[in-house]
């Protein structure tokens, strides 16, 4: 229709997520909106003690923040930057020093006894405490490894896929509606992928947090 995708991709947090207002009585979108952002603040800070809610606002914000870019990559022509390593591990590095470092803080002597189970045998305690700092350095690295990977496969079967449609035009039509099935199923998984993922990153931040206080 000659529309530029990229003004509605600008657009679309605007019309995701509404403000609230002063009215006792809002419109279904704000209302289910709230909802949601407290049913996923409530299981977020679930497993987490009480000292650790102060975390729900960058929690959640984060997790908001990572969904509308999720969505908004599956719009056409437009670019996701949550594919890109260097983003993914720009959210997930700071984010986990800041758990470790809390840690620290609060409870030094909690957060270095996670590297050496208790009950080791003498001469397994040096091993076993490079494998331990080195499992703790990995994980924001699988974090944002895990995401990028996941949604650039995703989009690369939806570009391969959405090719062979076009390949497949002189074909006979049933050839053609069969790709174009899998197209949409691809496109209904990749949706879910954005969804689960952005969650997987929030969730697996709270469990580090767990660790790192009282």
């Amino acid at each position: 229709m000659g529309i530029p995708l990229v003004t509605l991709s600008l657009l679309m947090p605007t019309m995701m997520f509404p403000t609230k207002s002063n009215r006792w009585l809002t419109n279904r979108t704000s209302t289910l909106q709230s909802w949601m952002v407290n049913l996923i603040t409530k299981q977020l800070m679930l497993p987490i003690n009480k000292s650790g809610h102060n975390w729900s606002i960058p929690l959640v914000s984060l997790m908001t923040f990572l969904l509308t870019l999720n969505l908004m990559g599956l719009l056409p022509y437009t670019f996701t930057p949550t594919t890109q390593l260097s983003m993914n591990l720009g959210l997930a590095i700071p984010m986990w020093l800041a758990t470790l470092l809390t840690g620290l803080r609060n409870q030094p002597t909690m957060s270095l006894a996670h590297l050496l189970p208790e009950g080791t045998p003498l001469l397994l305690i040096p091993p076993l405490i490079m494998i331990e700092t080195i499992s703790l350095i990995i994980r924001p690295i699988a974090l944002g490894v895990r995401i990028t990977a996941n949604l650039t496969a995703g989009h690369l079967l939806m570009q391969l896929t959405s090719t062979a449609i076009i390949s497949s035009i002189p074909t006979p039509l049933i050839l053609s509606a069969m790709t174009m099935m899998i197209l949409l199923l691809l496109t209904l998984l990749e949706l879910a992928v954005a969804i689960i993922q952005a969650m997987v990153f929030v969730l697996l931040l709270s469990l580090y947090l767990q660790d790192n206080i009282k």
